[in-house]
């Protein structure tokens, strides 16, 4: 009796001495999950069992594969178990494969599959330890395969029986030096798609450990041979058609060779190319990043069409950037995105590392695969071109990584432009790639080409949307007058991302402060224009010092005025830190959280809630709220509080709850809320959350004075500042400020009516000066020349000061400007 094996992956053995059978039995594998679900169910095991994949995966495997076996798991003095391996299937016999297989198992049984007879089943069974989820991997085999289609022997029968002679025996053979295990490690990830040579050798090595499945056979029996890759149709034509011309000239009779055997095996050869395009589309394009898609294209072809395979893309393609079109010349840089291969690990990643940019000079064959857009077949790279090949690597010698394989250069192009090229190559010991193959390249090529292009194009438009939304939000400054500030904004999960959320933040007269947040309702483009169109609203009536109610008034009108589906909730703060006051309007959105720094009680704020801005017609109201110096307020949008299917009270609890949380930083803080919120799961909207910590200003960091009408008031106003400024300790700003000073002063007599003016300065991280009067008239720069007596005090105060504005007020306005101080 002979012996052959099956092992982990299909192979094709040729006939050994006469003697050993010849073929491959395709193998059903499954991989199990450690819930005992199937995450893995292939081709093999749909041929099989009957079940599609789509109803496989996801569901208890025992419920799909009721082969019998028990492991006596209370044996340890078996080497990893006994195993029993029964014939037909019992109700009273538990299954092995329930999620809690600890020991290498084997089995025989009978059983009936969907939509076919009953079926001889072997199977072998090994769990999987380490990293990751698989926790089982099953191989099934159709004994019925091995016996004689015209018999009906059983397995087991014996030469007695007058059948033919069979003997099927699955086994383990435990810690055996495999010759094969190179080639198993190879073939593995054939048969579990998406897996890496590393991942592929890890489990081949658990596998060799604990056994591999061992087949014995009589050598009378025959197995159907399923042609492998590299059957030359045109060559096998050929020779029929020498045969037949030969036979004609000597008059012989046409021989009756194997044609009709050629035709068949032509026809598998087909088949099994279009079978393998099929699973490859099936395989890449599952997700819209393009990084991801890259490592698909490039294991989809590793091993079964090709043993290495090295990806390069357009420089524009990387960047995720348009580019013109046309044909790509000397000068365009091209980066190897991915080289997947079957040799040992780390062998290539020295000398062609993943990431590397470099043009290819006209006499390659990749320069010609991107100029003409066709596939380049090499079938033996000899040892000058691959010395050609290998000057383009400067020191690195690649040359023995690639002289005597076959090589086919594949272009990657989508809409008549060439995004890239695949180079692939095949060991010497491997069928060069032939005619057959360049086509079948070119088909894989064109589908992964397009699969690219679309992940290219999500990326640029992704891209175009981070940046139009990074465009649209402030830059705001982490320190304001009074107050410290931190922002966080996250784009909406499922819906791209550009969204209608933002904050804000505006500096106004009297050290005070302008916080915003805002969500116009809605997502995309739409929302984002009209995002963009109520923050520029917002930032010219904080301008205008408007109160927070007026200033919602005026921005519902201009809602109204745009267009009827307008709508947005707003939340509009000013902050005193001189008289350590909030005063809040609120127009349809969620109240904000005030952290109180004297016992770290955090609570929302009891606002009017107010109407939507666009809805129109209802009022708005103001409240003011005292606070104190380390006081924290916290503003976001419904995005980070909301979730589809639970109550908002449980959101805004969990706000609270994290605001209150102490943090080391404001952007601690803010990551403290965004952990605690962000990792329920189920939020779909964009989040904008803004945090200020209310430091206020010390009174003995402000100076004020009244200020009359008499010009001689200026050289007054003039002395009070040098002297304040000394007693700070700012002496070195003394000059600059007192010239500004007197500037303002000037202006301030000379426009101003019947109320006195008011002259304040503010020590803080800058020097503020603020002169108040009841004049409505803002000043501007003036173009003086040199004989004008006027118009150069403004334009001194821009040339000296660090910043400088104006800006009406209730009764008149205010002019300030800004001092840069030195280090307090």
């Amino acid at each position: 009796m002979d012996r052959g094996t099956e092992r982990g992956a299909p192979s094709q053995r040729a006939a050994g001495d006469g003697a050993a059978a010849a073929g491959r039995i395709p193998l059903a594998v499954v991989v199990v999950d450690r819930d005992g679900l199937v995450s893995h169910w292939s081709r093999g095991a749909r041929r099989l069992f009957g079940t599609a994949r789509e109803e496989a995966v996801g569901r208890p495997v025992v419920d799909l594969l009721p082969v019998s076996g028990a492991l006596p798991e209370d044996d340890e003095s078996a080497p990893y178990g006994a195993y029993a391996a029964y014939d037909g299937l019992g109700p009273d016999l538990e299954s092995s494969l329930d999620g809690r297989l600890f020991y290498p198992a084997a089995g025989r049984a009978r059983l009936t599959a969907a939509d076919s007879d009953r079926i001889d089943v072997l199977w072998w069974a090994y769990p999987l330890v380490g990293p990751g989820a698989e926790r089982l991997l099953v191989l099934a085999a159709d004994a019925g395969a091995l016996r004689p289609e015209d018999t009906g022997a059983d397995a087991g029968a014996s030469a007695g029986d007058g059948a033919a002679v069979e003997r099927i025996a699955p086994g383990f053979a435990l810690h055996t030096d495999f010759p094969g295990a190179e080639d198993l490690a190879r073939r593995l990830p054939e048969i579990l798609p998406s897996m890496s040579v590393g991942e592929g050798a890890r489990i081949v090595a658990q596998v060799l450990e604990l056994g591999y499945p061992v087949l014995e056979f009589s050598q009378n029996d025959r197995v159907p041979v399923t042609p492998d890759w590299g059957v030359p149709r045109r060559a096998e034509r050929k020779a029929r058609q020498e045969r037949a011309a030969a036979a004609a000239l000597s008059g012989e009779p046409l021989p009756q060779d194997a044609g009709d055997e050629g035709e068949d095996l032509e026809y598998a050869a087909v088949r099994e190319r279009l079978e393998f395009l099929n699973e490859v589309s099936g395989r890449i394009g599952t997700s819209l990043d393009l990084s991801r898609t890259i490592v698909e294209v490039s294991r989809a072809v590793v091993p079964r069409f090709t043993d290495v395979a090295g990806t390069y893309l357009r420089e524009q393609v990387v960047a995720g950037e348009g580019f013109p079109d046309g044909v790509p010349d000397t000068t365009t840089m091209w980066h190897r995105v991915a080289v997947e291969h079957t040799d040992e690990p780390g062998r290539w990643d020295d000398v062609v590392p993943v990431g590397e940019a470099m043009p290819f000079p006209a006499h390659t064959p990749f320069f010609q695969c991107m100029t003409t857009g066709d596939p380049v077949l090499v079938p033996r790279i000899s040892e000058q071109m691959g010395h050609m090949i290998a000057a383009q690597f400067e020191k690195r010698d690649i040359r023995p990584l690639i002289t005597g394989r076959s090589m086919l250069v594949v272009p990657l192009k989508a809409r008549n432009v060439v995004l890239g090229f695949m180079i692939l190559l095949r060991h010497p010991e491997r069928v060069e790639f032939n005619d057959m193959d360049r086509v079948t390249g070119a088909e894989l090529a064109a589908r992964a080409g397009l699969v690219l292009d679309n992940a290219r194009m999500y990326t640029y438009q992704e891209s175009v949307a981070e940046t139009l939304q990074d465009s649209m939000l402030p830059h705001i400054a982490p320190r304001m007058s009074g107050c410290d500030i931190a922002t966080r904004y996250l784009p909406g999960t499922l819906l791209g991302r550009v969204g209608g959320d933002w904050f804000d933040s505006v500096k106004l007269p009297g050290s005070r402060t302008a916080l915003v947040v805002g969500d116009v309702m809605g997502h995309g483009l739409n929302s984002a224009a009209m995002m963009g169109q109520l923050r520029t609203a917002v930032q010219t009536m904080a301008a205008l010092d408007l109160p927070p109610a007026q200033l919602l008034r005026n921005l519902d009108d201009l809602a109204q005025r745009l267009g009827e589906h307008y709508l947005a909730t707003c939340l509009y703060a000013i902050y005193d830190p001189i008289a350590s006051e909030l005063e809040i309007a609120n127009a349809g959105h969620i109240p904000p959280v005030l952290v109180r720094a004297e016992d770290g009680r955090s609570d929302l704020l009891d606002l009017p809630t107010g109407a939507p801005i666009g809805v129109g017609g209802v009022p708005f109201e103001s409240v003011r709220v005292r606070v104190a110096p380390g006081d924290r307020l916290v503003m976001c949008t419904d995005g980070l509080v909301e979730v589809r299917g639970e109550d908002i009270g449980v959101g805004l609890a969990t706000l609270c709850e994290s605001a209150a949380h102490p943090a080391a930083s404001m952007d601690d803080a803010c990551d403290t809320i965004i952990r605690a919120l962000n990792t329920r799961g189920g939020r779909k909207d964009d989040v904008a959350l803004l945090m200020a910590r209310l430091n206020g200003i010390e009174p003995e960091d402000v100076a004020e004075w009244r200020i009359g009408h008499d010009p001689r008031e200026a050289g007054r106003a003039r002395a009070a500042v040098r002297e304040q400024l000394h007693t700070w300790g700012l002496g070195s700003v003394a000059d600059t400020a007192e010239l500004l000073v007197s500037e303002l002063v000037t202006n301030a007599v000379r426009h101003s009516h019947s109320r006195p003016i008011a002259l304040r300065l503010v020590r803080g991280e800058t020097l503020l000066c603020e002169v108040d009067d009841d004049d409505h008239t803002l000043p501007t720069l003036l173009s003086a020349g040199r004989l004008d007596e006027f118009g150069r005090g403004m334009r001194v105060v821009s040339t000296l000061a660090r910043e400088w504005g104006t800006s009406r007020t209730g009764s008149g306005k205010t002019v300030w400007f800004e001092l840069t101080l030195p280090h307090r």
